[in-house]
């Protein structure tokens, strides 16, 4: 491909081996590098060759600039994939790949610094016309704005780290007595996992609905967007199950919500894969959340409703080739359903579970796709993500979508670790979420201490 000769995939897992196919289908060589305890992962045999940079702790490998960099010279690769988490949207690592002439394949590191901040997010998107819940415009100077801002908007709020993503660095506070308490928690939360005390407030929208809109640019202008996707089954913040189209939007509510995600995208010069996230409240007004700069873990849910190869464009995208459609162009079909199979124990407190798949099958059959790494005699090590595998299904309608994934969860035969398939199977059959009326607040309702579904809330 013009503009890109090698890339250097910097991720592990189901994520990393996504990568390696789509560059192998574009017909541009890849390489992966590894930690040593992934020095037997799928990824590794998958890809054109492969570089060892570091041992299996995160901050010793997988988020090694140096390390990263220095193997991208060794292969002689002139293009990074960063995937989804690790340093996918750390602008650093962007900048330090553009001076030395290395592609980033992902938006700017303007953008993505831009967006990594909450804060400014926020005003960005606002200026651009987006609903934004009621909150703080900066960073808080302390409990005693906290406060303020909390009783000219109302409890609950929550509390959210400027610099914070993926889950981490929030808190509800129902009380203005258990405010000060939660901020110094979010704040040290923040300090711990972003090296960032920086704290905002916003107000708490209460039985809501999380849905997101994925957009498309490339570095020509166009921006087109491909529907939204439906994250409200959480827990603790971590998305469980994605869905789309989502029950819960009307079709007008629908075409305002992903006009708007493209607005806000054009506002701030976005190219690449990306997605900006939005809370639906009972009244079906929507606000926005956050931009997420970067390849999503649920972006199958996406592809196989619109026939686009995400990953791949992205690439195309990097090197610098205008979209080959427009909105027009791009039509949704059917239902798509995606399950998050991960290694862990939902009777044990939901705690990782780590060793060697003794039996790995996963299902196929008409309408059903699983990415994953794993195979027979993988083993799991202790130091990441405890995603194994995504079973994402298309059908005509949502209720042949459930079904069809129940038949492929029932067909997946994994053995020697824990895992959630067992949780996604009562799912499918919960009256709630059959009905499509599930809020975020589902799984802490009627999740039970055994790890099972209750169908009353608890």
């Amino acid at each position: 491909m013009d503009g890109i000769g090698k890339v250097l995939v910097c991720n592990r897992g189901e994520i990393a081996v996504r990568v390696i196919r789509a560059c192998r289908e574009l017909g541009i060589p890849s390489a992966v590098a590894y930690s040593a305890a992934d020095s037997d992962s799928r990824a590794v045999r998958l890809a054109d060759e492969a570089v060892c940079v570091g041992p299996g702790p995160s901050p010793r490998s997988y988020l090694n600039v140096p390390a990263l960099v220095h193997a991208a010279g060794k292969v002689g690769a002139d293009a990074v994939h960063p995937g989804y988490g690790f340093l996918s949207e750390d602008a650093h690592f962007a900048r330090v790949c553009g001076d030395l002439g290395i592609t980033f394949i992902g938006p700017t590191p303007e953008v993505i610094t831009a967006m990594g901040d909450k804060t400014n997010a926020r005003r960005a998107m606002a200026a651009a016309g987006l609903p934004v819940p009621p909150g703080s415009e900066d960073p808080l100077s302390g409990p005693a704005e906290a406060a303020e801002r909390a009783a000219e908007i109302g409890y609950p709020v929550i509390l959210k780290a400027a610099a914070g993503g993926g889950g981490k660095g929030m808190r509800v506070v129902h009380r203005p007595e258990d405010l000060a308490d939660a901020l110094a928690d979010v704040a040290h939360t923040a300090r711990t996992i972003f090296l960032d005390d920086r704290v905002y407030l916003e107000s708490f929208i209460t039985a809501a609905r999380h849905v997101e809109v994925q957009i498309l640019g490339d570095q020509h202008g166009s921006i087109v967007h491909l529907g939204e996707r439906d994250c409200s089954i959480q827990r603790r913040q971590q998305k469980l199950v994605e869905e789309s189209p989502s029950t819960v939007l009307s079709a007008e509510m629908r075409e305002r919500m992903c006009a708007a995600a493209v607005a806000g995208a054009r506002a701030v010069g976005y190219s690449s894969a990306g997605t900006v996230e939005f809370l639906v409240d009972p009244a079906a007004e929507f606000y926005f959340m956050e931009m997420n700069s970067r390849i999503q873990v649920e972006h199958p849910v996406t592809e196989v409703r619109s026939g686009v190869d995400l990953v791949a464009w992205m690439i195309r995208v990097a090197a610098g080739e205008p979209l080959a459609f427009g909105q027009a162009d791009i039509a949704m079909t059917g239902h798509a359903i995606e399950c998050r199979i991960n290694s862990e124990d939902a009777a044990n407190g939901w705690a990782g579970s780590f060793g060697t798949l003794e039996r790995f099958v996963p299902p196929a059959g008409p309408g059903v796709r699983v990415d994953t790494h794993g195979f027979p005699g993988y083993r799991i090590p202790p130091y990441y993500d405890s995603l194994l595998a995504k079973v994402i299904v298309h059908a005509d309608t949502r209720a042949e979508a459930m079904a069809r994934m129940d038949r492929a969860l029932a067909e997946f035969d994994c053995a020697g670790v824990a895992t959630t398939i067992g949780f996604h199977r009562a799912l499918m059959a919960h009256p709630r979420f059959r009905a499509g009326t599930h809020r975020l607040d589902f799984v802490e309702n009627h999740l039970t201490a055994t790890g099972e579904l209750s169908d009353t809330e608890l």
